[in-house]
C-alpha cells in the first residue's frame, strides 16, 4: 500500500500533536480543524496555484521562521532569530543589542549583509523518480551520484539558478518518501527595528525554555526586491517587496480553548527514535553539557567584566547556551517521563507484529531493529570521542581561524597578480569579520580550560598528538603551552595576519603553532568520523525499514513525518497545564510579571525605565486586555521545535496573534516523544509586540503600515 494511503485519517487524530505537511492538509485534518473552531479553509492556508497564507511565511536566515505583515515586505520574527544580525550591525558606540533600534523611515533601515529570506515556490512528490534512480545503484557512492544527477535535472526543469531560485530533494519518513522543494531567495534584507535586549532577551538563560515567560522576543526586518519585484543583489535602487500575501493582525486576543495554529519551519525531530538511540543521545548530551558548562563559564566571566566583550560574544554565547540548556532538559525529562522504557515497549509491539506477519513481513522488516541497534553499538565509542574533541579543541577560536592558512598560502603563491589580489581581498574580508568579534585574552582562557578538560575526559591514547608537546616541551604545564601558542601565532590578531601576508612569508604561515594544533585536532578527530560513518548505511536502512513497518502496522492513522526544516502546520488550542502535582500554570502572562522579576543587579532581569513608566501609568493604549492589564506571552498545545522560532501563531481566521519562540521545560523530550498533557508552545502576544513598537519605541510609522483588525 502506498504511503499516501497510509496517511488517510480513518481513526481520530489528536489535534495537539503533529507537524503536518501542507499538501496533505485537506485530506488529513480539515474536519478536525473545523471541530476546534477554525473558520479558515485548507485552500486559504495552502494553495500552490493561488495566493495563500503559505506565501506570507518565510525561512529567515538559516534556521528560523518569519512572516510578512504588510504589503511593503515588512517582516516579523523573534529577537533571538535576528540576534546575530543585530549584533553584527552593532558597535560599542551604537549598540543595537543593548539599546534597541527603530527605523522611523525607509531611509533609516539598515542593510544586513549575508541575511536572506526564502519563500516556498513549489512542493512536488518525486518518490517514484527517486526510487527509479536508486534502483540501479549498487553502492552508497552510486546512490549519491544518482541523487545528484536527478536533483540537477529537477533543478534545471524548475529554473533554479543556485542564487535566487533554489531547489533540492528532501527525504521524509526515513527515506520512504521524497519531495522536490523550490524556494525563491531574497538577499536584500534590511534591519528595521528591535527592542533592547532587556526586553527582547528578558530572563536570558535563566528563563530560557521556561514558563511562565516574560520575554518580548521579536525583531523587525524588511524584504527588498529589484524594480521588477524579483530578488536582486543589494542596491540603493531596490524597493520594498510586494508580497503575494501578508498576515493581518488581530487585537481580539484569545481565551482558554481558543483555536490556534502555527505555520513555520521546524528543524529536526526524531519521533521514531528507538531505545538504543535514546541512550546514545543521552550519553552524547552528557558529554556536550560537561564541556559547554566550563567554556560558557569562562566566556561569561569576561563578558560581564567588559561591555566590548559582552557585545563580541553575545551571539556566540547565546548559540552555545541554548543547546546546552536544551540538552540538560532533555536528559532530565527522558529520565522523569520514562521515555526509554516507552520506546522499548513500542519496539516490542513492533517485533510481535513483524513475527505475526509470516515470512514476507519478516523478510521486509525483521532486521530493522537489529540493524539500528548494531549500528548504534558499533559507533558508540567514536560518537562520544567526536563530541568531546569537537566541543573542546574544536571551539578554540585561534585553532579554528588557523584553517585559513591553506588559502592564504595558495593566494600568496598565485602567479596571476590580479587573481592573487582578488583572493587576498576575499580572505581579508572574512578575517576582518572574524576579528571584529574576537577577544584574544578570552580565547586564551578558553584554550587552557578546554585542553585541560579534554585530558581529563578521554583516554590518553585518544588525545590529539599535540599533548605530547605539552608533556615533553612544557612538562605537562597546559598554561605554559597555551602561553607559547598565543605568543608565537600570527593568528592572534588581524594586524599580525596582515603583516605576515604583506611579507609574503608562506613558510611562517605553514610553521604557525596554531596550524600545528589544528592539524593535530583533525588527525585525531577524522578517524572517529570515518569509523562512525562506517555504520551510516546500516543505520539508514534500519531506520527506513522500521519507519515503513511502523506506518504499515499503524495503517489508518494519520502519521506525520519527522521535522526536517520544511514548511509544516501544527494546530490546536490555547490552554494552561499542570507541570506537577498541585501546581497550575495559567495560559498567559502580563507585564506585571516583568516588574515582579525585576533585579537591577542581574543583567538578565534589568527593566528599562521607560517600560516601568509605561506600566506605572497603565499607558497601554488599545493593546490592554479587558481587565486593564498588558498581555505579554501565552501558551498553546501546538507541536513545534527548533526552527519554528519566529513562526506566526494565528487564530481561527488566520490572523496573527503572536510569535512562537520557545517550548517549556517539562516537555524537553518533545523532539523525541510528544507529551500532550505537558507540551506547550510559548509565544509572545502580538499586542505586546505592537505596544513596544508604538509606546516604547515610538515607531508609529510601522504601526500605520500594518493591517490591524480590532
Amino acid at each position: 500500500m502506498s504511503l499516501m494511503l497510509l496517511l488517510l485519517p480513518l481513526v481520530p487524530v489528536k489535534a495537539d500533536e503533529g507537524m503536518w505537511l501542507l499538501p496533505l492538509l485537506e485530506k488529513m485534518n480539515s474536519g478536525k480543524m473545523t471541530e476546534l473552531g477554525f473558520q479558515i479553509t485548507p485552500q486559504e492556508i495552502y494553495d500552490l496555484n493561488n495566493s495563500s497564507i503559505k506565501d506570507a511565511i518565510v525561512i529567515f536566515g538559516n534556521g528560523c521562521t518569519g512572516e510578512i505583515v504588510s504589503d511593503k515586505g515588512l517582516l516579523f520574527t523573534n529577537h533571538h532569530c535576528g540576534y546575530g544580525t543585530i549584533q553584527a550591525l552593532s558597535t560599542v558606540e551604537h549598540n543595537y543589542l543593548q539599546d534597541g533600534f527603530w527605523a522611523l523611515s525607509l531611509e533609516e533601515e539598515i542593510p544586513a549583509p549575508g541575511l536572506s529570506v526564502r519563500f516556498l515556490e513549489s512542493f512536488t512528490d518525486v518518490t517514484e523518480q527517486v526510487n527509479k534512480a536508486l534502483s540501479k545503484a549498487k553502492t552508497q557512492e552510486d546512490k549519491e551520484k544518482a541523487m545528484t544527477k536527478l536533483q540537477d535535472k529537477l533543478a534545471r526543469k524548475a529554473g533554479c539558478d543556485g542564487k535566487f531560485i533554489e531547489g533540492s530533494i528532501n527525504s521524509f519518513y526515513g527515506g520512504n518518501t521524497y519531495y522536490f522543494i523550490v524556494y525563491k531567495v531574497f538577499t536584500d534584507v534590511r534591519f528595521v527595528g528591535a527592542p533592547p535586549s532587556s526586553i527582547g532577551k528578558f530572563g536570558a538563560d535563566t528563563d530560557n525554555w521556561m514558563w511562565p515567560r516574560h520575554t518580548g522576543d521579536f525583531s523587525i526586518f524588511r524584504v527588498y526586491a529589484g524594480q521588477d519585484n524579483n530578488p536582486a543583489d543589494y542596491s540603493e535602487t531596490n524597493v520594498p517587496y510586494t508580497p503575494k500575501q501578508y498576515l493581518k493582525i488581530s487585537l481580539a486576543g484569545y481565551e482558554e480553548g481558543s483555536p490556534a495554529m502555527i505555520m513555520g519551519y521546524p528543524g529536526s525531530t526524531n519521533r521514531f527514535m528507538t531505545a538504543s538511540e535514546l541512550r546514545e543521545t543521552t550519553e552524547k548530551n552528557e558529554a556536550a553539557i560537561k564541556v559547554r558548562t566550563l567554556r560558557q563559564d569562562v566566556l561569561m566571566a569576561d563578558m560581564e567584566a567588559d561591555p566590548k566583550i559582552m557585545l563580541q560574544y553575545a551571539n556566540k554565547y547565546a548559540g552555545s547556551s541554548n543547546g546546552w540548556k536544551k540538552w540538560i532538559g532533555m536528559n532530565e525529562t527522558f529520565a522523569k517521563l520514562g521515555v526509554e522504557a516507552r520506546r522499548a515497549a513500542e519496539e516490542q509491539a513492533f517485533t510481535e507484529w513483524v513475527n505475526a506477519g509470516g515470512e514476507d513481513r519478516i523478510a521486509r522488516y525483521g532486521k530493522a531493529l537489529e540493524n539500528i541497534n548494531a549500528a548504534v553499538e558499533g559507533r558508540k565509542a567514536d560518537n562520544i570521542l567526536m563530541t568531546y574533541i569537537n566541543e573542546s579543541i574544536g571551539r578554540i577560536e585561534l585553532v579554528s581561524v588557523a584553517s585559513n592558512v591553506r588559502e592564504i598560502v595558495d593566494a600568496l603563491a598565485a602567479g596571476d597578480p590580479a587573481g592573487k589580489e582578488a583572493q587576498l581581498e576575499k580572505i581579508n574580508s572574512r578575517l576582518e569579520s572574524f576579528y571584529e568579534d574576537y577577544s584574544m585574552p578570552t580565547d586564551k582562557k578558553v584554550a587552557v580550560a578546554m585542553i585541560q578538560l579534554l585530558r581529563e575526559s578521554i583516554p590518553a591514547d585518544q588525545l590529539p598528538s599535540f599533548y605530547q608537546d605539552v608533556d615533553t616541551q612544557f612538562g605537562g604545564d597546559v598554561n605554559a603551552f597555551v602561553e607559547n601558542l598565543f605568543d608565537k601565532s600570527v593568528f592572534v590578531s588581524l594586524d599580525k595576519v596582515k603583516d605576515a601576508i604583506a611579507s609574503g612569508d608562506t613558510a611562517a604561515f605553514n610553521a604557525d603553532p596554531a596550524l600545528a594544533v589544528r592539524k593535530s585536532f583533525i588527525e585525531s578527530y577524522n578517524p572517529h568520523v570515518i569509523a562512525y560513518n562506517q555504520y551510516a548505511e546500516q543505520f539508514a536502512q534500519g531506520k527506513k525499514d522500521y519507519i515503513a513497518g511502523t506506518l504499515e502496522m499503524r495503517e489508518g492513522e494519520a502519521i506525520y513525518p519527522d521535522a526536517n526544516f520544511t514548511m509544516r502546520l501544527t494546530y490546536g488550542t490555547v490552554m494552561p497545564y499542570y507541570p506537577r502535582d498541585a501546581v497550575f500554570y495559567n495560559y498567559y502572562t502580563t507585564l506585571d510579571g516583568v516588574m515582579e522579576k525585576e533585579d537591577s543587579s542581574n543583567w538578565e532581569f534589568v527593566v528599562p525605565d521607560k517600560l516601568k513608566e509605561l506600566w506605572q501609568n497603565k499607558d497601554f493604549g488599545r493593546y490592554a486586555m479587558d481587565n486593564g492589564k498588558m498581555p505579554l506571552a501565552f501558551i498553546s498545545n501546538l507541536d513545534i521545535t527548533g526552527g519554528n522560532s519566529g513562526s506566526p501563531i494565528m487564530n481561527g481566521r488566520g490572523e496573527l496573534i503572536g510569535l512562537a519562540f520557545d517550548g517549556n521545560w517539562e516537555s524537553m523530550s518533545g523532539d523525541i516523544i510528544f507529551e500532550p498533557e505537558l507540551q506547550r508552545c510559548i509565544s509572545v502576544d502580538i499586542r505586546y509586540v505592537l505596544f513596544i513598537i508604538e509606546k516604547f519605541g515610538g515607531a508609529t510609522n510601522l504601526i500605520e503600515e500594518l493591517d490591524i483588525v480590532e
